[in-house]
């Protein structure tokens, strides 16, 4: 036989390997195309969502971005950054539906941290003096990683002091006291021994307290 003879038919076995050997290599698996979840934390001890506060007070926050309403009375603390020294430059309250909301802005550096809890008697920081606030309640509200004005390059908050709760049903005013050793000292008065919550948020730096409606 000659070599023109033999071509086709190594051409056509060649032809059938191949196509073999394309059916039996797997196919490449897509790519995961699926996005991670983040995950914010709410109140009750530690830092919560850090976008704006839901609107309605007079400062004109707001967002969606608050917790689950209040739940009880008892003491809520968080640590502050190790950096953190803020001055408070604003206070403002506000009402939303089933509670009130103060909230205490500060600027500087760091992460302010916060014990806000019901004391039977109002007393100034540094001087130990009874602070007279207006309600049958007091919620004092202690920001630490706090810092002078000259540390901090920070106007602090001037008043109107004591400021009365704008439309609040529960919140009567607040007194804003004074920044002594690291804290800043303030007393929500209320009506009741009321439900509230605290979280932080940020941009700017905020501490947020809310009082649930009295029962």
């Amino acid at each position: 036989m000659s070599r023109r003879a033999l071509t086709p038919a190594l051409l056509t076995a060649a032809l059938l390997l191949t196509g073999c050997g394309a059916e039996e290599r797997p196919a490449a698996a897509a790519p995961s195309t699926a996005p991670s979840s983040a995950t914010t934390s709410s109140a009750g001890g530690s830092a919560s969502p850090t976008g704006g506060d839901t609107g309605g007070d007079t400062g004109g926050d707001t967002g969606t971005a608050a917790p689950s309403p209040p739940a009880d009375t008892r003491p809520d603390t968080a640590e502050a950054s190790a950096d953190a020294s803020v001055t408070v430059r604003d206070v403002r309250t506000g009402r939303h539906d089933g509670f009130d909301r103060v909230v205490f802005e500060a600027g500087g550096t760091g992460t302010p941290g916060w014990d806000v809890r019901y004391v039977d008697v109002a007393s100034s920081q540094g001087s130990g003096e009874e602070v007279d606030v207006a309600g049958e309640a007091v919620l004092q509200v202690t920001i630490t990683g706090a810092g002078y004005p000259y540390d901090t390059g920070v106007e602090e908050y001037a008043g109107p002091d004591p400021l009365p709760g704008q439309g609040t049903a529960t919140v009567t005013e607040v007194v804003f006291d004074a920044t002594f050793e690291g804290t800043t000292v303030a007393f929500v008065g209320t009506r009741s021994q009321a439900p509230f919550r605290v979280y932080g948020l940020e941009d700017p730096t905020r501490v947020v307290v809310e009082v649930a409606d009295a029962g």
